[in-house]
């Protein structure tokens, strides 16, 4: 299920042209995929301390089409693509100025599940696997 949030742009998101820097793509997809989980009842600090586990990243590849400039609202989607036994695999976009807008930037984020104290590679918990394979968040939090 495609999940969206808006984010405006601020002068902190640009270099000195006014045009989003590349890298904060990477900031705002790890707040849509924040809010993707929030929206499905997973919070992630509750989460480590009940699980003893975590999300991390552990790949990404990003595809940029045209800039986004200051002021301007972007909406960025969350949807699960792949779903294993220990990493979920997430493609996401950037939009302007609706969630079918022109596509700004797109890409895909592998994030890991790991024993938060050994910071080693496990098994997503079966209750968090089942959450995330259903469809019942609420798909705008825009």
């Amino acid at each position: 299920m495609m999940f969206h949030f808006a984010i405006r742009v601020y002068w902190e998101d640009t270099d000195a042209g006014g045009i989003v820097f590349y890298a904060n793509y990477l900031k705002f997809f790890e707040r849509a995929r924040t809010e993707w989980l929030r929206a499905k009842g997973i919070e992630q600090q509750a989460l480590r301390e009940q699980t003893g586990g975590m999300f991390v990243v552990t790949g990404t590849e990003m595809k940029y089409h045209r800039p986004a400039r200051l002021d301007d609202v972007l909406y960025v989607s969350a949807e699960p693509v792949q779903l294993g036994r220990a990493s979920v695999v997430i493609g996401q976009t950037a939009r302007l100025g609706a969630p079918d807008g022109p596509l700004l930037c797109e890409g895909t984020i592998r994030i890991g599940w790991v024993d938060a104290a050994r910071m080693q590679s496990a098994r997503l918990p079966a209750g968090l696997l089942q959450a995330l394979q259903s469809g019942n968040a609420d798909d705008s939090a825009a």
